[in-house]
Parts: C-alpha cells; structure tokens; sequence
C-alpha cells in the first residue's frame, strides 16, 4: 500500500480484514461527513446528527465484503448513504420539508438583518472578519428554509466540491432534477441573503 492509497485502495483493504485501513478512512472523512450530517439534518433534527453519522458508518461497515466501486468515488457513496439516512429520520420524525419548486416566490421570514456593514477603509481587518462570521451565520439561517433534498444537492456541490453529475448520480437523481433542485436552492439564498442587505447598501 502507498504511503497515501485512495479511499478505493483503503476500503479493499478493509474488505480484506485490515482495521486499520478503516481507521484511515474514518480519519479521512469522519469531520466532513458529521458537518454534513448536521447541515442536512439542520436545526429541527439536531437531536439525530450522532445517530444518523453511527448509523452510516455501521452500513460502511456491513457493505465492506460486498462494496465495489460503481462509478461513484468512495466519499459520494458515504455522503448519499448519509443523506438517505437523514431523510429517513426527518420523515419518521414528521420533521420532513416538502419540495415547493412548484410554489411562488421564495418570501424569507423575520426581520431585516442590521449587521451588513458600512464601507470600511481598506486593510479593516477585524471589521472585514466580523462581517464575513457574521455573513456566514446568515447564511447557515437562510440554509435553514432549504428542503432537505435541496439543502443535500447544494451541500454536496458547493461544501463537499462533488461535481453536479456526481451529486445527481450519488443520490439517485437524473442530472435536470438536480440541477432544477440546486437552481432553486441558489435562488432561495440568494433571496434570503439579499432580503436582509439593506437597499441602500446596494446603491454607488
């Protein structure tokens, strides 16, 4: 074995009875994959991120004689059985959002946020890091109205770097339907970022 084998080479290995290569997947992935199982979990199902995270690698675990790489890397294998999981608990739960790509216009709720920034000189870096903490809160909260399915695809692409035509295949979606889904969560965002920037702010 290489001084850095793929996740390939690691779970063959595994399948051979070696506990430490799963050690080094584990080691390899275990953050991500629990950032990820808490996002697509989100707020209403916090109370199941340690379950579905030990539930997917105990499936790891018992596909490990039968695994096989399908056309799908190692990690957008485990990130989909993640997925699949959270749904699964979220629709158990009754905690499941519908889809409303048939609805009308994305109306975020709350108040306007205060914390976009007046200009700043240049080189104000605590100001410039405050603002960006700050920003990323807001996003998390505008993550928070996503349906799950849509939080996964936009997750997937632009936290995990999955390619749209990986995430599609992973979670067992045609490439338009992921790609619908990931246009309406951007879309969403986008609205809910702009929604709580101050109109003034926008104008030279």
């Amino acid at each position: 074995m290489s001084d850095e084998p793929t996740d390939d080479d690691l779970m063959r290995a595994y399948a051979g009875g070696s506990a430490r290569a799963f050690e080094r997947l584990y080691r390899r992935h275990a953050a991500p994959l629990y950032r990820f199982v808490r996002r697509v979990l989100g707020r209403q199902g916090s109370g199941h991120v340690d379950e579905v995270f030990q539930d997917t690698w105990a499936r790891v675990v018992q596909a490990r004689e039968r695994w096989a790489p399908q056309g799908a890397a190692f990690r957008t294998w485990l990130f989909t059985i993640a997925q699949r999981r959270a749904i699964d608990v979220l629709r158990r739960s009754g905690r499941e959002q519908p889809l409303d790509e048939e609805a009308g216009p994305f109306v975020p709720e709350g108040q306007a946020w205060q914390g976009w920034p007046a200009a700043e000189p240049a080189g104000d870096a605590p100001a410039e890091r405050s603002f960006w903490r700050a920003a990323g809160r807001r996003l998390l909260d505008c993550m928070e109205t996503l349906p799950e399915s849509q939080r996964a695809v936009f997750l997937l692409h632009h936290e995990e770097g999955l390619s749209l035509a990986e995430a599609a295949r992973g979670l067992g979606l045609g490439f338009e339907t992921a790609k619908s889904r990931l246009r309406y969560a951007m879309s969403k965002l986008r609205t809910c970022m702009g929604a709580y920037l101050p109109a003034s702010a926008g104008e030279s």
